[in-house]
């Protein structure tokens, strides 16, 4: 493409590097995407109570949506490594909202599987990838930073929409309630996916901290290809990492809900504890994303798995709001670290070059953790009345990734 084609970029760049412009695009991108994704636990609620479905034919579609999700994150890594960030934002937040909005006719089960767990998850396998990818490469100081603050958009909508959702059911019906999503991302996050730019030396520019002329040792064209990557130990032990934690998230995401309302609290108070893992989360991923900047990804990881872990125990003793809240606020700080800290790390581990694709396998390494998490969850459920069981399983998975973590060793790229 010709000079002038980029030229009222460079203008933009030199009253503010555009990379905060992709920024605050990828930030409301995650908000309405992964905010909407994160009260599937209220529409789970008031689905079940419509067509009688148990718990665990419910969250099987949740886990195919998961599932699914994961092997197009594969396919998105791999689109976005070639055509880059826009056209991948652009159909994966075209499909969500047809997919939410088809979701306002469901009358069998079968709809409820194919619309939400095919057509949404082959959708929203592309957000991560194409945004953090896209951060990855734009920064190369403040990395973890910016990672943080497009997380924290997640956050912001598991924060605010929970209790906007669930008022909307109570108010209109949940069928309508999609509608209302389904414009939202119509609207809303197609139109920020045109804002997203693949790599900065395409606009003539640099990515952030790396100085005019020179090539960083983390720049675009360093790092592992796809199939030198697969052959490291380090691949392999952080798509378990990512696996077990995904098995907690999920579990939590799914059933929390219900599990605070079977106690007998009420749905508003029980939408307002799931709001405050989506607010523990923004400061988990402000905080933790500007920790990996300065103490380093690993050891960053390491202390988020560390207070998941400790956050788990609490489970088996919660009975009231104030334990419950207290729990979210462990749990939804190491959520948001951890979802942050994925991305940098991966670039830590093995560059650049093909940073799309391996961050895409070892999403799905963690989606196939968080298919067989809720399924699990609603298994238990159905057979025993209880979620305790259920709370062992957390609890061993939250410590195991922490071993796993502390094991983790460079590779010659990081230690370049």
């Amino acid at each position: 493409m010709g000079e002038r084609d980029f030229s009222f970029i460079r203008e933009i760049n030199s009253k503010m590097f555009y990379g905060y412009i992709i920024v605050g695009a990828a930030f409301l991108i995650q908000l309405s995407t992964w905010g909407v994704h994160c009260t599937f636990g209220i529409f789970f609620v008031a689905v079940a109570k419509e067509f009688a479905w148990s718990r665990v034919v419910i969250s099987s579609a949740f886990s195919l949506y998961l599932f699914l999700m994961g092997i197009m994150s594969i396919i998105s890594g791999r689109i976005n490594d070639r055509f880059g960030p826009r056209l991948v934002m652009s159909l994966s937040c075209s499909i969500i909202g047809l997919g939410y909005f088809l979701m306002s006719m469901v009358n069998e089960i079968w709809h409820f599987y194919f619309f939400y767990g095919v057509i949404v998850a082959i959708g929203m396998g592309g957000v991560d990838i194409a945004t953090l990818s896209t951060i990855a490469r734009w920064f190369v100081k403040k990395r973890g930073m910016m990672t943080g603050i497009v997380k924290a958009g997640a956050g912001a909508g598991m924060f605010i929409l929970p209790p906007v959702i669930n008022w909307l059911i109570y108010t209109y019906g949940w069928r309508t309630t999609y509608i209302i999503i389904s414009v939202m991302i119509f609207i809303g996050s197609v139109s920020a996916s045109q804002f997203l730019k693949f790599a900065p030396r395409e606009m003539g520019l640099n990515p952030y901290g790396e100085e005019v002329n020179e090539k960083s040792s983390n720049s675009e064209d360093d790092g592992f290809l796809f199939q030198k990557a697969i052959l490291t130990i380090q691949f392999w032990q952080l798509c378990v990492v990512f696996f077990l934690f995904l098995v907690c998230t999920q579990i939590i995401l799914v059933h929390l809900y219900a599990h605070i309302v079977d106690t007998g609290i009420s749905g508003s108070v029980a939408a307002t504890i799931l709001a405050t893992v989506g607010g523990a989360s923004i400061a988990g991923r402000l905080i933790m994303g500007s920790a990996g900047d300065r103490i380093g990804n690993k050891p960053a990881m390491i202390i988020d798995l560390a207070i998941m872990s400790v956050a788990s125990f609490l489970l088996f003793f919660a009975d009231a709001p104030w334990m419950f809240f207290i729990y979210a606020c462990l749990h939804g700080f190491s959520h948001g670290g951890l979802f942050t800290l994925i991305s940098p790390m991966v670039a830590d581990l093995f560059g650049l070059v093909s940073h799309g694709i391996i961050f895409g396998v070892v999403s799905f390494s963690g989606n196939i953790g968080g298919t067989i998490g809720p399924i699990v969850a609603g298994r238990i459920f159905d057979l025993t009345g209880s979620y305790q069981t259920l709370f062992i399983i957390f609890s061993s998975a939250a410590i195991l990734g922490t071993f796993i973590m502390v094991l983790i060793k460079d590779t010659e790229l990081s230690t370049a």
